[in-house]
């Protein structure tokens, strides 16, 4: 398959030539646009994240929430922003000014570059990449490295146990979810996103993932919430016990990149749970009905229009429906304690993914047509 982020770059290039630029210089403007899309597309979704947060969490309480900023208060996410861009950004005289200052960017910049892999649509991704899924996990591995860089830079007692925890947490719940993302790989022989989703979009919503491995879906959005801090799962930065954790020293720019990076995550999380287990941008209604419907054929101009904008819709609104309960759990469940927490990564979630794959692997020798064989 010829990735759709080779093709628009190659019309980039062909465009830039047009103009009387040499490939070389066409390839090195080129270079920088996919990150820059990226990075306004993911603040762009921590601004909304940022300010449903702040409606939902209201109304669960029954108040107001922001209301003067902009219409219903939609500017408040950026008057934050700028708020924190413009504070004093100051290093504690006995921490570690180098770890200090790389351990936010450790934690941010991973999260922001899993953005390449993430389909909206068939051609709707920066970079079609063969093991996209399982490169995800491994940009995912490097961000506690960051937190507890943070930790132990901030000579904070309270600091340094954040980073211990945030260490010990990321570590306990990778492992159950690369186990449940290997059975959804498993049953689509293939480790990119696109051709995950395209393995769904068979019978509509009959064909997605969730029905054929809902345990590991659950395994997958515990795991999910636990990896993005949380609640119930935010022990590293548990206010009423490390006042904010590995983020107790940190101010201005450099606190807001953890702000940033955890918004990120957690809207990273629900798109690909959407994609692995939801469909991604496959519409609970079969592609061939609204053909039927307008009276055109699949590949007709006017139904892959529709489609492609459907497709859109569809990755977003399932995406934000799970941030939606991201939220809701955030205010009706108690905080679990760091041995509950380990326990049940441990000792529950491991097991059963390990479960769960062996099962997926019997069912797709036994059935090979229902599970991908």
């Amino acid at each position: 398959m010829v990735s759709p982020g080779l093709d628009l770059e190659l019309s980039f290039s062909q465009a830039m030539q047009g103009f009387g630029f040499s490939p070389e210089v066409a390839r090195l403007l080129w270079l920088p646009l996919p990150m820059l899309l990226v990075l306004v597309a993911a603040v762009i979704g921590v601004l909304v994240s940022v300010w449903l947060e702040r409606k939902i969490s209201a109304s669960v309480q029954q108040r107001i929430g922001p209301e003067y900023a902009g219409a219903l208060g939609v500017l408040q996410p950026l008057a934050d922003g700028l708020k924190l861009l413009v504070k004093e950004d100051i290093i504690p005289a006995r921490a570690d000014s180098i770890l200090f200052t790389l351990g936010p960017i450790l934690v941010v910049v991973p999260v922001i570059v899993s953005w390449l892999i993430v389909p909206f649509g068939q051609n709707l991704l920066i970079s079609n990449i063969g093991v996209g899924i399982f490169l995800w996990i491994a940009f995912s591995s490097i961000q506690p490295i960051g937190l507890l860089m943070s930790g132990y830079a901030s000579n904070n007692k309270y600091s340094l146990l954040g980073g211990l925890r945030a260490a010990a947490q990321s570590i306990s719940y990778e492992i159950p979810l690369a186990l449940a993302v290997l059975a959804i790989v498993m049953m689509s022989n293939s480790l990119s996103t696109v051709d995950i989703v395209g393995q769904q979009t068979g019978a509509g919503i009959l064909s997605w993932n969730i029905w054929r491995q809902p345990v590991g879906f659950l395994i997958f959005w515990v795991c999910a919430l636990a990896e993005c801090e949380r609640l119930p799962f935010d022990l590293p930065e548990a206010e009423e016990e490390l006042v904010a954790g590995y983020q107790t020293e940190y101010a201005g720019m450099k606190f807001a990149l953890f702000y940033l990076a955890g918004y990120i995550n957690l809207v990273l999380s629900a798109v690909l749970v959407s994609v692995l287990y939801l469909g991604g941008w496959g519409c609970p209604i079969p592609v061939e009905w609204f053909a039927g419907w307008l009276h055109q054929p699949i590949n007709a101009p006017t139904v892959q229009v529709i489609t492609g904008s459907v497709g859109i819709v569809m990755t977003i609104l399932k995406s934000y429906l799970l941030v939606f309960v991201a939220i809701l759990l955030r205010w009706t469940t108690p905080r679990v304690r760091i041995d509950q927490l380990l326990d049940l990564g441990w000792k529950f979630l491991l097991p059963l993914a390990l479960v769960n794959l062996l099962v997926t692997a019997a069912l797709k020798l036994a059935f090979p047509v229902a599970f991908g064989g």
